[in-house]
């Protein structure tokens, strides 16, 4: 299970590039691990550091002092196409992204936020930028990030946002239905008893 997401306040770090892609986000030579944990020095590797000593560079936006707590990240058109690697969402989280807001986002990388704890947020390009280095208050229940006195709407599909505010991956999810799986399991073996195999008992 992932965190719960209800509420983010977080100053806004703008990585305001369109097509930022999975081997961005985590390169393939940082994926040293099957599991979810010990992926987040490798971040965006190959912008964050300047040579093979990861020497900070200073020019890159999470190294800049005062994005350094970010955990909501502003991106561009396609944010996370290129390959399904799960990895660059994971080394996102345990880096301490909650929520990436952006026009549009390659439809595998979304699912994949959606499955840890991340909020990919929807909103127009001419609404993003303005917020960059603000602080952004984003609430999921509410489908409203704001910023001053402005407030913007955003769409999420219904199961998404469940899965979010209650930290419930595809699995999880499943299991909440266990008493209507149940009961058309009872249901079809009365009715199709030929397919279920009887165990033997010694």
């Amino acid at each position: 299970m992932a965190e719960p997401f209800t509420t983010l306040t977080s100053i806004a770090a703008p990585l305001l590039r369109d097509n930022v892609d999975t081997d961005a986000i985590i390169p393939s030579r940082e994926m040293k691990s099957t599991g979810k944990t010990g992926l987040a020095g490798g971040l965006f590797a190959g912008w964050r550091y300047c040579d093979a000593e990861r020497t900070p560079n200073p020019d890159f936006v999470l190294n800049q002092p005062e994005y350094s707590m970010a955990a909501l990240l502003l991106g561009g058109r396609n944010f996370g196409c290129g390959s399904s690697r799960e990895h660059a969402v994971w080394a996102l989280a345990e880096y301490g992204i909650r929520c990436i807001i952006a026009p549009s986002f390659a439809p595998i990388f979304h699912g994949n936020c959606i499955r840890n704890g991340i909020v990919p947020v929807v909103l127009a390009a001419e609404v993003i930028a303005p917020l960059a280095g603000q602080q952004v208050h984003v609430d999921l229940a509410e489908q409203a990030v704001s910023a001053g006195d402005a407030t913007f709407r955003f769409e999420i599909d219904g199961e998404a946002k469940a899965m979010l505010l209650e930290g419930l991956d595809a699995i999880d999810l499943t299991f909440k239905h266990r008493a209507a799986i149940a009961a058309f399991h009872a249901r079809d073996r009365s009715q199709r008893p030929w397919v279920y195999l009887e165990q033997n008992h010694a």
